[in-house]
């Protein structure tokens, strides 16, 4: 243990910034980060707290052991090039696990990654407090007029997907376009621009969805806790899958997190497919048995899950995040990006899914092993809706950028898709309130559960395919990239009525009242965060 705790000391996040994920203006490549600080008592542990709280850090060492000395800074930001696969998937050899040995006989080699974080500075707008930075929202400089206007996050170019470890195998050239909308995940150097413009909000529901968005959208030191574990545990995974990759995916990723949001990751071991019931639960008991023994004092909870994509669910006890690992399910890899594009080429796009997804966790409909929806489908859900008005809000980007977002993409080309695509200017006007009621309206009185399935490949409802998958469910939500159905987990019907009269009671109290603490409290909400 005290080699991972070397490596991986006890850091607690400092204040985040005010802004989006990535949205700080710091110039540190991993702010919200703070100096070790002495540890009287050996192999004491920092309390877990908030990302606003004040950070400690304490580091393991044995007694009278001299505190080791801090390493250089790495180079500002993570290669996103050689992060996301960034080579020639084709020559990873097929999975071949080594021989497990723990402890000093470990079988793996040497991690040549000592504590990266020791000797890092904190810059004195970490000492701004953050309801102060979280005042700049409310400034002129932010609500602006400027609509459809993406610009990119300063700081979320400087995190790495999926890893920092240098490799001949991963390793791409590439030079992003810098005339696209979404925010860049790499490192390249250009002046830091502007925050992110938000829609204007002028009527009362739209204020409180604009606060509701501010107060619990993902922070750079969320993301931060996040990015560590993942490359920790890659260092440990390389041990038994030597030409791994460890991916970041999901919502951290997207534009769609939270401050509650867990962490998804994806285990790529070969750039085959992986026979889920067989070959990948025989790696996932593999890494659970890493966490369970090696790794048990910083992995709590490890359970395998045999789902018909099976994951483990652990909790990383440094970070205090929840995260959940599949191997080889690259789709997610691919409809990150995808959603990662529908986030910010329409600046409505993102306050009204996070409104969303907050309101069907407070009616209990978000959550899939409990027979109800997931983020996933509810993020699928609400792009469907600004794809299907008279003047649509979205496109589908599929259909309009098809070399772009191609299912057979390889891997290491993904990330690039994003930055061609330009904002998208609708000429529809409407506020976040008036989509809102809209969004409730159309699942509660104009979509056809029965006999259509949503899709946002093709940017409408299409008719139910015949298929076994599709026959006898009760919410049918295609997949952009393999087809499946993301709602498939909704396979009660008494779940699916619950579904159906929360939509419609939301629209119906919304409608009237046109205040959103009729359907969700927002400050709870926001403390709860």
């Amino acid at each position: 243990g005290r080699e991972w705790a070397g490596r991986r000391a006890h850091v607690l996040p400092a204040r985040c910034g005010s802004g989006s994920e990535g949205g700080s203006q710091l110039g540190s490549p991993w702010p919200g980060w703070l100096p070790a600080n002495s540890c009287r008592r050996k192999a004491e542990r920092a309390p877990a707290a908030d990302c606003p709280g004040p950070a400690r850090r304490c580091v393991l060492r044995g007694a009278g052991e001299a505190p080791a000395p801090p390493l250089p800074v790495p180079a500002p930001g993570l290669d996103l090039s050689r992060a996301l696969l960034s080579g020639n998937l084709s020559t990873i050899p097929a999975v071949s696990p080594q021989p497990l040995t723990y402890g000093n006989g470990s079988s793996g080699p040497a991690s040549a990654a000592p504590t990266l974080f020791r000797g890092r500075k904190r810059l004195s707008e970490q000492n701004v407090p953050y309801d102060v930075k979280r005042q700049r929202f409310h400034s002129p400089h932010c609500e602006s007029t400027l609509v459809n206007q993406t610009v990119p996050l300063p700081e979320e170019r400087r995190y790495s997907f999926p890893g920092s470890i240098p490799s001949p195998l991963f390793h791409a050239h590439y030079i992003p376009d810098l005339t696209g909308c979404v925010p860049p995940l790499r490192d390249a150097p250009f002046p830091d621009p502007i925050e992110t413009t938000l829609p204007v909000a002028k009527d009362k529901l739209s204020q409180q969805v604009l606060e509701l968005f501010q107060a619990c959208q993902q922070q750079t030191c969320d993301l931060n806790k996040k990015e560590l574990c993942r490359t920790e545990l890659q260092k440990e995974i390389q041990r038994i899958f030597p030409q791994s990759r460890l991916f970041l995916v999901g919502s951290s990723l997207n534009g769609f997190g939270t401050r509650s949001s867990d962490g998804d990751l994806c285990l790529v071991v070969k750039e085959e497919p992986v026979n889920q019931k067989t070959e990948a639960r025989h790696i996932l008991s593999l890494v659970q048995k890493l966490f369970c023994t090696k790794l048990s004092n910083y992995i709590e909870r490890p359970q395998l899950i045999r789902a018909k994509v099976p994951i483990v669910k652990f909790r990383d006890k440094v970070s205090c995040v929840e995260f959940d690992l599949n191997v080889n399910n690259v789709v997610g890899i691919r409809n990150t990006f995808l959603l990662r594009t529908y986030a910010y080429i329409e600046n409505r796009v993102r306050p009204l899914v996070l409104v969303v997804k907050k309101w069907a966790s407070f009616h209990d409909i978000n959550d899939a092993s409990r027979g109800t929806l997931s983020s996933y489908s509810l993020v699928l859900m609400v792009l469907h809706y600004l794809q299907t008005l008279p003047e649509p809000i979205l496109p589908s980007l599929q259909k309009n950028y098809p070399e772009s977002f191609n299912p057979t993409m390889q891997l290491h080309l993904v990330h690039q898709a994003p930055r061609t695509v330009p904002p998208y200017l609708s000429k529809n006007g409407s506020t976040l309130g008036d989509l809102l009621v809209g969004f409730f309206k159309y699942y509660a009185t104009e979509f056809d559960w029965s006999h259509q399935m949503i899709s946002i490949r093709e940017a409408r409802a299409i008719p139910r395919p015949d298929g076994i998958e599709w026959r006898n469910k009760f919410i049918c939500v295609e997949e952009p990239f393999d087809g499946t159905n993301t709602a498939r987990a909704v396979h009660e019907k008494q779940k699916f009525d619950i579904i159906k009269d929360e939509f419609l009671k939301s629209w119906q109290r919304l409608r009237d009242k046109r205040d959103l603490n009729c359907i969700l409290p927002v400050r709870a909400t926001i403390q709860k965060r």
